[in-house]
């Protein structure tokens, strides 16, 4: 079983508004709001792909209480401890005459030391059952930044595979405390190493640098794929540079949560690295064709797979 930890769960809301320029009335032709958050988004994708998966995390408020309720609706299990502030709403405006994407995202609720308490021991019991854990997204406001770190080192006394995408100061907080896996993208990671990357030099020596840093193994994804460092118990070492051939997206909206989807289902089921990168890739990219976070036909991801190809690089 696969659980997936929201922190900073939000209503996400996608308007098409074709021709939007600030400053003018629109209206949206389509709308479509759903329960999202980087880890809800990555538990609607692992249900599409049949994957056991339990959503966690916080939701507050009425808002919380529609994130719930809409999450059960789409046959999503989930577990959340139920705070007193109000969840978020992101609002994401979409327009595909110029195909530009415009996000406005709350900041969230603020959190109480008893709420994160209560959710710390939710975790803990939810954990038993789980094979992998997916930590993703923003904190609340005023939550430590280092609380992704505390959350590792709390499983690490298990055997389960924990997974890190987090961006900023959490994430340089947490990968000190060892996560499997980081899988950052590239602007988040650009952040944290401390330059740009302007090659495939640049990339590889990054997802190794994510390790030396503290995680097992790094990915790096970007729109065109991604690029992967693995280092196995046994101290085998392995790079690949994954591509796949241009798409025109509808919105690109949660495509990296679908691929870390992707991917953790693939290395689930047994697939060997160089093909779980290449799956990743292709539930990203058919995320694109799609509105909605998470979202994507698995039959598209399958016909995509021929369009992404891995290339193991020299160390």
């Amino acid at each position: 079983m696969i659980l997936t930890v929201t922190m900073n769960a939000a209503l996400d809301r996608t308007l098409t508004a074709p021709n939007f320029q600030v400053g003018f009335r629109h209206r949206a032709s389509e709308s479509l709001t759903l329960p999202g958050g980087k880890g809800v988004n990555i538990a609607r994708a692992l249900k599409g792909l049949g994957q056991p998966v339990i959503a966690t995390g916080l939701a507050g408020g009425k808002t919380g209480t529609r994130i719930v309720e809409d999450l059960t609706t789409e046959g999503i299990l989930n577990d959340f401890i139920r705070i007193k502030e109000e969840s978020r709403t992101s609002t994401a405006i979409i327009d595909p005459t110029s195909n530009t994407q415009t996000e406005v995202n709350e900041y969230g609720p603020t959190v109480s030391t008893r709420e994160l308490q209560a959710f710390m021991e939710k975790l803990t019991y939810l954990a038993r059952g789980a094979d992998v854990v997916v930590l993703a997204g923003t904190l609340p406001r005023k939550v430590k930044e280092p609380l992704y770190r505390d959350l590792i080192k709390m499983l690490d006394d298990t055997d389960i595979m924990t997974v890190l995408d987090v961006a900023g100061d959490p994430l340089r907080h947490a990968i000190k405390a060892g996560p499997d896996i980081v899988a950052p993208n590239i602007n988040e990671a650009e952040a944290l190493i401390g330059h740009e990357f302007s090659d495939d030099a640049d990339f590889i020596q990054a997802t190794r640098q994510l390790s030396r840093m503290g995680a097992g193994s790094g990915i790096i994804t970007h729109s065109g794929g991604c690029y992967a460092y693995f280092k196995e118990d046994n101290g085998d070492e392995s790079t690949y540079k994954v591509t796949i051939s241009p798409l025109d997206p509808i919105s690109t909206v949660g495509s990296g949560d679908s691929f870390l989807a992707g991917f953790v289902s693939a290395m689930l089921a047994g697939k060997d690295r160089a093909y779980s990168l290449r799956y990743g890739v292709a539930c990203g990219a058919a995320s694109t064709q799609k509105y909605g976070a998470g979202i994507f036909d698995p039959h598209d991801a399958n016909s995509l797979l021929t369009k992404v190809k891995a290339e193991e690089q020299e160390l």
